[in-house]
């Protein structure tokens, strides 16, 4: 065991921090995370332990933007899963597809994501928006004067600025996943087509009253 990590082999690039074996401000964060809306510890924060004052901004962070914004859940989940897509980001989409699967999300949309194929909203103008967004900034780094002016005209300025952080924050959790290899949670199976290395690339949502 080395500062409070036990450092026999386990999945992934590094060893990740265990109940049993953590020092006392990782054992704290810990604590605050599992008590928390999340309830289990998963995913990038199991690497962020190893320095508990990331772990923990991190986490606060996280639960902002994952359950407190003005955006409904349905469209955040839509946005991580753009953003889990592009990075090919096999933990981060197997989590957030079932949220999204939970929180409303047309299962049609998601799968259109997953094999990145134009997806079909209808009459769902609030999701084509968020999606156009979205599949700009990951794509490209920036959104068009229209796509923006949308956002804002729905959600207004704390929308736009809400979202935004929502992608830019789930990008740093898909690095992390994908650069360490922190493996998926027992029982949970994620398969994004794609060759290794290669980016997602998502097309334009189909037109409306296409």
């Amino acid at each position: 065991m080395k500062n409070g990590v036990d450092t026999k082999a386990a999945p992934g690039r590094i060893s990740f921090p265990a109940p049993e074996t953590m020092n006392t401000a990782q054992r704290e964060v810990y604590e605050q995370i599992v008590s928390g809306p999340r309830r289990t510890l998963v995913g990038p924060l199991r690497a962020a332990l190893h320095n508990p004052t990331l772990a923990d901004r991190w986490q606060r962070l996280g639960q902002v933007l994952r359950f407190e914004t003005s955006l409904p859940t349905r469209l955040s989940e839509l946005a991580i899963l753009v953003t889990a897509r592009r990075w090919n980001s096999q933990l981060e989409w197997a989590i957030h597809a079932g949220d999204a699967d939970r929180a409303g999300l047309d299962p049609a949309v998601a799968e259109a994501i997953r094999v990145c194929e134009p997806p079909d909203f209808g009459d769902d103008a609030e999701g084509r928006e968020i999606y156009e967004f979205a599949r700009q900034i990951v794509q490209t780094g920036d959104v068009d004067p229209d796509s923006y002016a949308a956002i804002v005209a729905r959600w207004g300025e704390v929308g736009a600025v809400e979202l935004t952080a929502v992608i830019g924050y789930y990008t740093l959790v898909a690095m992390t996943l994908n650069v360490h290899r922190i493996p998926l949670p027992e029982g949970v199976s994620c398969s994004l087509p794609g060759e290794h290395g290669v980016l997602a690339e998502m097309p334009g949502a189909v037109a409306a009253n296409a």
